[in-house]
């Protein structure tokens, strides 16, 4: 026995013609706008030692002058954020990252905390009490 099958109550709608085809594909950096990177950035100075793994937390109110840039990290890193993370969400690469929040530790705006570490063997003596306190269960 064959399902039923289901009509349409509409006609589909027309499709698309496609979009016009370059000349050539364009190259590696092209569309990109490294001016605005630059702007962002300001000049090359001093960077604060960043991991991709440091943890960013604001500890400021956004200010009046903020550019756009500092004011979105200040929003998302109310709870703490890795740099990877803010530099994932901002859509900004790691090193246009790194100058921003060097500013911002600067200005006091944020602060960077060192990433949790956990230790990678738990204590074998802990494992054992808790493997006899199952047995006696």
């Amino acid at each position: 026995m064959t399902p039923p099958q289901r009509r349409r109550r509409q006609p589909l709608p027309a499709p698309l013609p496609p979009p016009p085809q370059a000349a050539e594909p364009p190259q590696e950096g092209e569309g990109k706008n490294p001016e605005r990177l630059y702007i962002i950035t300001g000049a090359d100075g001093e960077r604060a030692p960043l991991d991709l793994v440091t943890l960013i937390v604001a500890c400021a109110e956004t200010p009046s002058s903020a550019p756009p840039e500092q004011t979105a990290v200040l929003r998302m890193c109310r709870a703490p954020l890795s740099v990877a993370e803010v530099s994932a969400y901002l859509g900004l690469p790691f090193s246009v990252v790194t100058v921003l929040l060097t500013e911002m530790l600067a200005a006091e705006l944020v602060q960077a905390r060192a990433p949790i570490v956990r230790q990678q063997l738990p204590d074998r003596s802990l494992l054992e009490a808790v493997m006899h306190g199952l047995q006696r269960l």
